[in-house]
């Protein structure tokens, strides 16, 4: 209501400053363009001269224009996309040339271009793939006249951009070695880069001998032409080709002459390479390769993938090539380091039963190289934060025994025990044990007899009185055993006696068993028999290889009677006698033609569910007559 009033007033003020001023249809103007608008309703009132100017006599205010009806306020729309106003007639572009055909638009701007210019433009063109647009221009400047007055002439660069938008376009290689060829009606010579984009076309439509034609003729005019010879992205491109259609003899013949001649390989071609060669067992020849890759600086840096290095590792260890295996296991370590590098950190762990095939392929091959290699990227995946697993210390120790590196047997030895220093002591002694998974290291220890088994005992003794104490009972184990296989039963009395006099250790089951195999094989079944009570009395519970060593003990003394008492005690404690035991046992009662011990094993073979088989091959060449000559 006070805003009315205000008006009301407002109208009487401007009444009275202007009398002479008619008020019939006039309008007071405001200083300002735009009417007061009141809030509050109020009454129609007399319309001003504003109002009557832009408003039609008893009509409303039409709508603003439709956007999509050409306007002229709006100049460009969808549905007219070319303006036709007059007010636009002074744009930066005429528009003649806007609406000229393309081959006329390009006609006109080959005429005004210099060959830098052009090298400009078609360098922004590659970015856009204007590829048509390039051989056009191409065309119509090089039948155009520079400002001179003179034809203009390209030069190689500016060709091999028209080269590259014809092959980009789809040109075949046909056309592609018509159009180098007119390289010389403008008196310029192709160069390296020429000749690959026609490679390129090549290898697009697997054209592999006129690949190899125009390879061979780049080596020709190099001669002559030292900017035409072949590059690092020729021989790839051959050598790709080659491997795409399954001519891998040529192409390793073409990667040999690459190789010698200094030219660096491409990522892809390599690991086609070694795809081919290990899917074809060509291990031998790959080993060769990789090895005149890593001759030459340049493709040091060559590697295969993640999966490709595990197959190739695969298959050099059923062939049994540790160089080969060596390498795979080379590029794996590469890759573990790149992923860790990476960020986000790529974490790659090598397959643990990978690496164990590879410790005993470098253990039956004699290399090692391998074993340091597969154990050091082993140590890599696992990055500390647990131990390897138990097969593969024993795998390492019988590489290195195998390779006759005692010293670092034991090594591995001492680290296995001390990785496994809190697990079960019946579980460590089964896999500490000399008679089975440590035999290699027994054998490694008596290969030279007494020499090598007294200087493995010098080092352990010396190891023992050491700032770090090194004292093992399993490697005291190996040594006793080692002497019962070289019928050195003084040594191994004394090596026995040592691990509680000399080393302060207790004697577990397998150095009673050891011992008791040491006076087996000398025939002294009674001192085995001794030994035996002796642990029973020293409450070492004796285990079932302890029965079978005591059977095979009374059966060298041809008594198959005590040994089947020791059966009968081994069954009482609680084991069963083993396939091959019984077998010693029948065929030492056939021998002795005691049938009433042979139907007891085959009783015991019955009751146990043993299927002992037939021994007729055997018995025959038991019975053989050696004394009759030949007919």
């Amino acid at each position: 209501m006070a805003s009315h009033l205000f008006c009301r007033y407002r109208n009487s003020l401007l009444r009275t400053l202007k009398p002479n001023h008619h008020a019939s249809n006039s309008a007071i103007r405001s200083i300002s363009g735009t009417p007061f608008l009141s809030q509050d309703p109020q009454l129609a009132t007399e319309s001003t001269d504003h109002d009557t100017s832009n408003h039609q006599a008893g009509g409303s205010t039409p709508l603003p224009p439709n956007p999509a009806t050409g306007s002229p306020l709006y100049q460009e729309n969808w549905r007219s996309p070319i303006p036709n106003s007059p007010s636009l007639s002074q744009s930066l572009v005429p528009m003649g040339f806007l609406n000229q055909a393309t081959a006329a638009r390009i006609r006109a701007l080959s005429e005004s271009l210099d060959m830098n210019s052009l090298l400009n433009m078609f360098a922004d063109w590659i970015a856009s793939q204007r590829w048509s647009d390039m051989k056009q221009l191409f065309e119509f400047w090089v039948r155009s006249l520079d400002k001179n007055g003179k034809p203009n002439k390209p030069d190689v660069n500016l060709y091999n951009h028209y080269l590259r938008a014809n092959l980009m376009m789809g040109a075949s290689p046909s056309e592609m070695i018509d159009l180098v060829a007119l390289m010389d009606d403008f008196s310029v010579a192709p160069n390296t880069a020429s000749y690959n984009l026609v490679l390129k076309a090549m290898h697009q439509a697997r054209e592999t001998e006129a690949a190899q034609k125009l390879l061979h003729r780049m080596l020709i005019s190099g001669k002559e032409e030292p900017l035409s010879l072949p590059d690092d992205e020729s021989y790839d491109l051959v050598i790709g080709l080659l491997f795409s259609t399954r001519k891998n003899d040529e192409a390793m013949k073409l990667m040999d002459m690459a190789l010698k001649s200094g030219y660096m390989l491409s990522t892809a071609v390599f690991s086609e390479c070694v795809r081919s060669c290990v899917a074809e067992g060509r291990t031998d020849t790959l080993v060769s390769i990789i090895e005149r890759c890593k001759a030459l600086d340049r493709n040091k840096s060559l590697c295969p993938s993640w999966i490709l290095c595990t197959y190739m590792a695969e298959v050099a260890i059923q062939e049994d090539n540790s160089k080969l295996a060596f390498y795979a296991f080379e590029f794996m370590f590469k890759w573990v380091n790149k992923g860790e590098m990476a960020r986000p950190a790529v974490l790659l762990s090598v397959d643990e039963g990978l690496v164990v095939s590879a410790l005993a392929t470098a253990a039956r091959t004699c290399n090692p190289s391998l074993v340091d290699a597969s154990w050091a990227i082993l140590k890599r995946c696992l990055r500390g934060k647990k131990a390897a697993n138990p097969a593969s210390y024993i795998a390492k120790i019988n590489a290195y025994a195998s390779l006759g590196n005692l010293e670092k047997a034991f090594v591995a030895l001492h680290e296995f025990e001390n990785a496994y220093a809190g697990s079960e002591k019946e579980a460590m002694d089964e896999m500490l044990s000399p008679f089975t998974s440590l035999y290699p290291l027994v054998v490694a220890c008596s290969k030279k007899s007494f020499e090598t088994l007294d200087e493995v005992y010098f080092q352990l003794e010396t190891l023992s009185q050491g700032e770090t104490p090194y004292k093992s009972v399993a490697a005291l184990n190996c040594i006793i055993l080692g002497c019962g296989n070289t019928w050195d039963l003084d040594r191994a009395y004394q090596t026995f006696d040592a691990i509680s006099a000399s080393f302060g250790l207790t004697p577990n089951i397998d150095s009673y068993n050891a011992l008791i195999y040491a006076f087996g094989k000398v025939k002294k079944t009674l001192e085995a028999t001794r030994v035996y009570d002796h642990l029973v009395g020293e409450g070492v519970k004796p285990d079932p290889r302890t029965y079978s060593l005591l059977v095979d003990a009374h059966l060298i003394n041809r008594d198959p009677k005590s040994a089947l008492t020791v059966i009968d005690g081994m069954i009482s404690a609680g084991y069963e006698p083993s396939k091959e035991t019984l077998k010693k046992l029948r065929r030492r009662c056939v021998r002795e033609l005691d049938s009433e011990n042979d139907d007891q094993v085959e009783s015991l073979a019955k009751k146990f569910q043993i299927r002992m088989g037939s021994e007729n091959r055997r018995n025959m060449l038991f019975n053989l007559d050696y004394s009759r000559g030949r007919a």
